[in-house]
């Protein structure tokens, strides 16, 4: 096999194997292999054996891995109404993480790519690929595709989930995927649901100062 070196980046300064992927169509007969992408030094007496250890661990490390959850907004909020529209949203980013694993550079990828709403109240919805937006100030009310119209006053908590897939690379070669998904809450939002009133009084307050709604 041809030898590769990335340098000083190299675990123990000696060279490593150059690795070239290839791909054919599932089931062809006969296979026809291509050029996909290479080479990947892999710095290992067996480095395909290496390779196939990393990829029966990553799916443990990627649990381990520190992904930040979604941040979570209402509106109105944190005080709404009983009968009326509360919207929610979220926002949540993909990111990366540079780890070691077996003495090969690992890069892991972890992509938002659904979402749990539990909305306080006993209900649920997803997952869900619709994370929601806020609402200019005028729109505030407004049914959204994420919006909750709660029926009992009181305080509760909004609950989110934010569900990730993972994706990784050994040495700069081709992103594979990760089995599994992360499933990572937010911090609960707290909401106080409040009831409105609207009375129409007759009293003339000048007549009777002591009328209802003077």
């Amino acid at each position: 096999m041809p030898t590769c070196s990335s340098g000083s980046g190299t675990p123990d300064g000696k060279p490593g194997t150059a690795i070239y992927w290839y791909r054919a169509r599932k089931n062809a007969v006969p296979s026809d292999w291509q050029y996909y992408s290479g080479p990947v030094c892999v710095f290992d007496a067996k480095p395909r054996d290496i390779l196939a250890e990393i990829a029966g661990l990553i799916a443990h490390e990627f649990q381990r891995t520190p992904v930040a959850a979604a941040t979570l907004g209402s509106q109105p909020g944190p005080h709404t109404l009983r009968g009326k529209e509360t919207n929610v949203w979220a926002q949540a980013a993909t990111q990366t993480f540079n780890i070691t694993m077996l003495g090969q550079r690992v890069m892991i990828t972890a992509t938002p790519v659904a979402y749990t709403w539990n909305y306080g109240d006993g209900t649920v919805w997803g997952p869900t690929p619709i994370h929601g937006a806020p609402l200019n100030r005028d729109r505030i009310g407004e049914q959204t595709q994420t919006s909750h119209v709660y029926t009992q006053t009181g305080r509760l908590s909004i609950i989110l989930t934010t569900h990730f897939n993972g994706t990784y690379t050994v040495n700069n070669g081709p992103q594979l995927p990760i089995p599994g998904q992360g499933n990572i809450p937010s911090a609960p939002l707290g909401l106080t649901v409040w009831r409105a009133e609207t009375n129409l009084y007759a009293d003339n307050c000048f007549q009777n100062p002591a009328g209802i709604g003077c």
